[in-house]
């Protein structure tokens, strides 16, 4: 069997280096101006790069599934995958004459990241390229960026639900990552929560951040918090009321278990009142991940950058699950993976293996401050984690 088969959104990131003084210009990328840089980290990204090799790093078994273009981009995806292991890359979809998916990341120090995209082949994917042999080898199906896959949302997510409705009857666990969609652009303007209203019924693991979540189920009220505290201001504004809400109508859409990124706030889950099977790589106790609200804060870590943290922390939650962990000890490798990531520029060299990462757990590793200043929380010291006044 096949531990985790990552299908979805695969690209090459470009990440130059940018030093601190340029960044904290006025005339930072002003027009007509030339702005020096450092090297440039070349890398793939994208969920099925970004999660799946924290997965592999993690020790798991993975198989990476995704269309590239069959120009120099295309080739220069496959051959940075293969370096890390031939087996990763052997299911990619080569698409003819379609241009490879690429992204220019701007990551300045102290400032969240921007995105230059392309979505090329990625757009094109759909559930003809997924073939029923490796869902039928898979433990655990997990998607990502569905946003940025121009067939996941046209004709009302028909191909996303199609996906997930096969996965489920092929008998793998299933996991569904987000991106922020482009207000601007289809993706962004598409009906998303129709969308999720059809398939997370077939979706296990719902991990979306807090943002995207808020876009796709409410806009006008993330339009409203945009607009009086602005981008950088709206994961702090979110009470833990609202995220606790966010998720309950999430749950109530179909999906079992919510994982939801909240950036350097940690990780909170949310989990169904009654579960009653979550595939082939799910716990072997369900009664263990029934009616569970935990919050867990983030370690604290010198950060380099914030590619990737979101895929990696969804890497560590997967990982605790299908090597049996409880859900405070899931919650907990979730955060520590994330943080380790971000203590490197790219999306995932920072990871460690699993035992490295269980050894800096276990070694008295500090948090960041996360107090919850909520009605009904309860801090667990031991474990180092919040239980909400939904956790049973």
């Amino acid at each position: 069997m096949i531990d985790v088969l990552v299908a979805g959104h695969l690209c090459v990131d470009i990440i130059p280096a940018i030093p601190a003084i340029s960044a904290q210009s006025d005339s930072f990328l002003a027009p007509g101006r030339l702005t020096e840089v450092g090297a440039a980290v070349i890398s793939t990204g994208g969920a099925v790069s970004n999660t799946g090799l924290a997965l592999h790093r993690l020790g798991l078994d993975v198989r990476l599934l995704g269309r590239i273009g069959d120009d120099h981009v295309g080739q220069l995806t496959q051959h940075i995958l293969e370096a890390r292991n031939e087996t990763l890359v052997q299911d990619l979809v080569i698409a003819q004459d379609e241009g490879g998916s690429y992204t220019l990341v701007l990551n300045p120090p102290g400032v969240d990241r921007t995105f230059l995209h392309y979505p090329g082949p990625n757009d094109t994917f759909g559930p003809d390229d997924i073939p029923d042999h490796l869902l039928d080898r898979t433990k655990l199906f997990h998607f990502g960026y569905p946003p940025a896959m121009r067939r996941m949302y046209v004709n009302g997510g028909h191909a996303l639900t199609t996906i997930f409705r096969r996965a489920r009857e092929h008998g793998a666990t299933t996991s569904l990552d987000m991106a922020m969609p482009d207000p601007t652009r289809p993706g962004g303007r598409a009906d998303w929560r129709s969308i999720l209203d059809r398939t997370l019924p077939y979706v296990d693991i719902f991990a979306p951040s807090v943002e995207e979540l808020l876009y796709m189920l409410h806009r006008e009220m993330y339009n409203e918090l945009v607009n009086a505290v602005g981008q950088d201001g709206l994961l702090d504004a979110l009470s833990p009321e609202r995220i606790a809400s966010l998720t309950q109508e999430t749950l109530f859409l179909g999906a079992k278990i919510v994982a939801l990124k909240l950036g350097h706030r940690g990780l909170y889950m949310r989990s169904a009142e009654t579960i009653k099977d979550l595939g082939r790589g799910g716990p072997t106790s369900l009664e263990k991940w029934q009616e569970r609200e935990l919050w867990g804060p983030c370690f604290k870590v010198e950060v380099a950058g914030t590619v990737g943290a979101g895929d990696t922390t969804i890497a560590g939650f997967l990982s605790g699950l299908l090597r049996g962990q409880t859900p405070e000890e899931t919650t907990t490798s979730a955060v520590a993976v994330g943080a380790c990531n971000v203590e490197t520029a790219d999306a995932t060299s920072g990871v460690r293996s699993w035992d490295a990462t269980q050894a800096r757990i276990q070694a008295g590793w500090p948090r960041l401050e996360a107090h919850i200043d909520a009605q009904g929380w309860n801090w667990d010291k031991e474990r180092g984690i919040w239980h909400g006044p939904h956790d049973r």
